[in-house]
């Protein structure tokens, strides 16, 4: 999935498929498909995968939907090719949005370090998403419990707890001045959120140094109630922009590590257990050394524990292994116990799906 959302040709991806690593030989060399002579075959079976899908939205809007890989896993991003393509369909004078996924420690960091270097691209603004019921979570309000009713404190107005977790608002803010591209923050509004809730995460994200904080109801109104978010948008785009990286890829791979762990989570320095220094060494010798970092941690937390919210400080973020994903062009390591497959509800809904052979009918999608 990672090579296909960071591919940028048919060559590119086979050039990509080819370069994936499956295996070490005795004398510690890597093995690639390439060695193995299945890297056009690969190719073969991707060549109708390279090609984005064309969707819309409920209002008409053209969407691209093209690769889907976890960004605390994986880089979190759509694909290169998608977001070409859009471009190249809206102008010059177009705008095209492109989703990062989870927080902005995640998806954000990982669009800017890795995507970012492949594509070539460089985007004019940054839109931070944040909601009140959020921002109170990371204030200190309790747990909330897929399928059970929310607890008081997210439908009721609760100004303390939320200006508490604001201060995860100003991280993820400043986080995104790191790449020098002007920030907006839209704040989804839902029908619990007070009017003077709102107000003050608008206040606290322009104090944070946000180019503009604004209040989006799109949740309610569709379209119409983000016309205000648009045109901030239009208007950040036209400021000043110094977009840089967080790190040179000539650093080694223990210092890009420490550098997102410090600058972007906030922690005091890391720590590589015996395995991931291991790793280091393995794929430095192999000439992987300088390969961006992707790393794979809780979503749920600045910190490498789920249940530290806020902003946490004081901590050690441990890596526990390094992965190599040679194919799209990134080491990956494993921060805490974070595990590497997607997890899926209890009965995941493929249960439901089926196709009928006479009609071809396929059942159970909705």
């Amino acid at each position: 999935m990672a090579v296909l959302a960071l591919t940028s040709s048919l060559q590119d991806m086979r050039t990509r498929l080819s370069k994936m690593v499956v295996a070490t030989s005795k004398n510690g060399d890597p093995i690639t498909t390439e060695d193995l002579g299945v890297s056009g075959a690969l190719t073969v079976l991707m060549k109708d995968a390279i090609k984005p899908n064309l969707m819309q939205t409920l209002e008409g809007t053209p969407v691209f939907v093209h690769a889907g890989p976890f960004a605390n896993i994986a880089h979190g991003n759509s694909s290169i090719l998608a977001d070409k393509i859009a471009l190249k369909l809206v102008g010059p004078e177009g705008f095209v949005v492109t989703e990062a996924g989870f927080g902005a420690d995640i998806g954000m960091e990982k669009f800017f370090n890795i995507k970012c270097r492949y594509s070539g691209l460089r985007p004019h603004v940054v839109v931070l998403v944040a909601t009140v019921r959020a921002l109170k979570m990371h204030g200190g309000g309790p747990t909330v419990t897929a399928g059970m009713p929310l607890p008081k404190e997210y439908v009721e107005e609760n100004l303390g707890l939320l200006e508490n977790g604001c201060s995860n608002l100003r991280k993820q803010i400043e986080n995104a001045m790191h790449f020098g591209v002007p920030v907006v923050v839209a704040v989804n509004a839902f029908k619990n959120d007070t009017d003077a809730e709102l107000d003050l995460v608008c206040k606290i994200a322009k104090s944070a140094g946000a180019f503009d904080a604004v209040c989006c109801r799109h949740w309610a109104e569709g379209g119409a109630g983000a016309v205000d978010l648009g045109k901030a948008v239009q208007r950040a785009s036209e400021a000043t922009s110094n977009f840089k990286f967080l790190y040179n890829l000539e650093l080694s791979i223990a210092d890009k590590i420490r550098v997102i762990a410090q600058k972007i989570y906030g922690a005091t320095d890391i720590e590589l257990l015996p395995e991931a220094q291991h790793k280091v060494e393995l794929y430095t010798k192999q000439g992987f050394g300088n390969l961006p970092m992707c790393m794979a941690k809780t979503h749920l937390s600045l910190s490498h524990e789920a249940d530290k919210k806020g902003v946490p400080t004081g901590f050690i973020l441990p890596i526990r292994d390094i992965r190599a994903s040679v194919g799209a062009g990134f080491l990956f390591p494993l921060v805490g116990t974070m595990p590497t497959i997607p997890g899926l509800p209890t009965r995941p809904c493929f249960y439901d799906i089926d196709l009928n052979p006479e009609t071809e009918q396929v059942n159970g999608l909705f």
